[in-house]
């Protein structure tokens, strides 16, 4: 059935209760599916009074699209952390924040229910995370951008865009779908962006 309530759209900015009500959301939805999530049930889980979830919320489709922000805000903050912890290596930066968002994606409960209940279950969260994608590829890129240009890289501003948009699609690709680990396939990104980006990339594939 589709996402929809005829409660008003969410606030801009919630309350002390907004932040549990949409963690309650992602872990029922991760457990019982979608359509187990309610109003009434996020209501009980969090010890709060229907209304009160519908005012820090609004409806079930803002509540959808708050879950799937939520959840992209943890992948940009652990790529800004990483880049944070290597302010002097660009290719440690790259492959630790490659690692980070891999490894994040690879114990994300609402990225397995969604990924779940694509196996022959019609899941209203699929099209919204599709959609939200094109947000975090747009966030990523701006913050990834900033902190590249932070190093100066022997490269002109579009060129490092080029490499960036690269790498940030590949992860999405392996997030979706990974073909080994998140330490392999950070090593071998971080690689092709040093060789890219003119940068020292050695001593090449150490991490496993």
């Amino acid at each position: 059935m589709p996402i929809m309530s005829g409660a008003l759209p969410a606030p801009a900015a919630g309350g002390q209760y907004r932040r549990p009500i949409i963690t309650a959301a992602i872990e029922l939805t991760a457990r019982s599916g979608w359509p187990a999530v309610t109003m009434a049930r996020l209501a009980e889980v969090v010890g709060v009074s229907r209304q009160t979830v519908y005012n820090e919320i609004g409806s079930k489709t803002a509540l959808a699209e708050a879950m799937v922000a939520h959840e992209l805000d943890r992948f940009l903050s652990v790529v800004d952390a990483a880049f944070d912890r290597h302010p002097d290596d660009l290719v440690e930066a790259i492959y630790d924040a490659v690692r980070a968002v891999l490894e994040l994606a690879d114990d994300n409960v609402l990225l397995r229910a969604i990924a779940s209940a694509t196996h022959g279950t019609a899941n209203e969260l699929l099209p919204l995370l599709t959609t939200r994608a094109g947000t975090l590829l747009t966030q990523a890129k701006t913050m990834l951008a900033e902190r590249v240009r932070s190093y100066r890289p022997p490269l002109a501003d579009e060129r490092i865009a080029v490499v960036i948009d690269l790498v940030v699609r590949t992860v999405l690709s392996h997030v979706m779908q990974p073909s080994d680990t998140p330490a392999r396939t950070a090593d071998a990104l971080a690689w092709l962006a040093a060789r890219v980006l003119g940068v020292d990339a050695s001593p090449p594939l150490r991490h496993t």
